[in-house]
């Protein structure tokens, strides 16, 4: 049953609608906790993953879950990351080194250099989700996606 639109709940829609839209300036989004930056990071880059597999002709759950494994895995994230390392500007680098820097509990089965280097690559993904530079993170993505698929074949 629907519920009806009462003052009291527009209010509560509108603030949940305006914190979630919600754009950060540079610095702002910068002067966040590097690790909040991942955590971010890490779902839209898992769900992008995701629609591309599906786009891909997936239809298989299990099969999907498997192959995502592939692309969201700290050893992957860190070597896509050390290969778009050079065409990073020095405000992104920045972002990446904060990231990887950051104290964090690494997994058992993570080498902790590639999780180090997968939480700057995180990072960075949420740090220009935050910001509004959609276009660009898409653009990162998009080339991560295919530095997955020439190491697979």
């Amino acid at each position: 049953m629907e519920k009806s639109l009462t003052p009291e709940n527009s209010d509560r829609l509108k603030t949940i609608q305006t914190t979630i839209d919600t754009h950060y300036s540079r610095e702002q989004a910068a002067a966040m906790n590097p690790l909040a930056l991942a955590y971010i990071g890490d779902g839209i880059f898992s769900d992008l993953v995701r629609k591309y597999l599906l786009g891909c002709g997936h239809q298989n759950v299990n099969v999907m879950t498997k192959t995502s494994i592939c692309y969201v895995r700290a050893s992957a994230q860190a070597q896509i990351i050390r290969e778009l390392l050079p065409q990073l500007s020095d405000a992104e680098e920045r972002i990446v080194k904060r990231g990887r820097n950051t104290a964090s509990q690494v997994p058992k089965n993570a080498n902790p250099s590639d999780y180090r280097y997968a939480t700057g690559f995180e990072t960075l993904i949420g740090y220009l989700f935050l910001c509004g530079e959609v276009d660009r993170m898409k653009n990162l993505i998009y080339q991560s996606i295919d530095v997955i698929n020439s190491i697979s074949k």
